[in-house]
């Protein structure tokens, strides 16, 4: 089956899990982290280099403080418990967003665990926190802005591979499928800039509810697809047939 070089999962639902069986919402946050461990491990398995998860968003620190306070809670203990698993399995996390946002402590952990893992080699596990696409973009935009302002570059210059560089995600090759779950259909400020040519599934399966089997799913979904990026169906076969 041929699978994607890099997945992105908008994780959707936790609350609305939590909700549907009289729960409070951290109990949908707290499954929505085991739902991660299976689909992290099933990745890797499945041989996925890049996995890219949607965790906590820049609009997200305007929910409820106590929420706020246990979303990073569980993402600091998540973090610390894995840090073995992700050693062992040879995964390397990085993180995009503005991170400065987080809590000291949180922040501190996160370092520490990219730092551990740096040279880990067998797949990328990106974690988006405090992230918005749109900020992204914009401090892409001032960074590039100062670079012209000082003479090291000229406007001319930037092309689609030099803006790319300056983004959050310049170590990564942009995402190819894209996979939302909860029944939303839309890419809520995610990845703006990378998801142009991405091909997008929508499920309405809840997070905490998406195991390896639905994985499965989405992945077949992804394989049956033929990528054209502009191209007509018949010049990709041809060049199909050529390699």
């Amino acid at each position: 089956m041929h699978l994607p070089q890099h997945l992105a999962i908008i994780m959707d639902g936790n609350g609305r899990w939590a909700q549907q069986r009289n729960l409070p919402r951290i109990f949908g946050h707290r499954r929505g982290v085991e739902a991660v461990k299976v689909v992290v491990e099933e990745c890797r398995a499945l041989g996925i280099p890049y996995l890219t998860l949607f965790a906590f968003s820049s609009e997200n620190w305007g929910r409820p403080a106590e929420e706020v306070t246990a979303l990073m809670e569980l993402l600091g203990r998540f973090l610390e418990q894995e840090l073995n698993n992700l050693l062992e399995q040879d995964i390397r996390l990085n993180v995009i967003g503005d991170i400065r946002q987080l809590p000291v402590g949180v922040r501190g952990v996160l370092e520490r665990t990219v730092a551990r893992t740096a040279p880990n080699r067998k797949m990328v596990l990106t974690l988006a926190l405090s992230y918005g696409a749109r900020n992204e973009i914009l401090r892409a935009v001032r960074t590039l802005a100062g670079k012209v302002a000082a003479g090291e570059l000229s406007a001319e210059q930037i092309d689609e591979e030099v803006f790319s560089r300056a983004l959050d995600t310049c170590n990564l090759p942009d995402p190819d499928f894209l996979v939302r779950t909860s029944g939303e259909m839309r890419i809520s400020n995610f990845l703006l800039w990378q998801l142009a040519y991405a091909e997008l599934y929508f499920t309405e399966v809840l997070w905490p509810d998406f195991d390896a089997r639905e994985l499965g799913n989405a992945l077949e979904d992804f394989a049956s697809r033929q990528r054209r990026f502009g191209l007509t169906a018949q010049q990709i076969d041809s060049s199909d047939d050529r390699d």
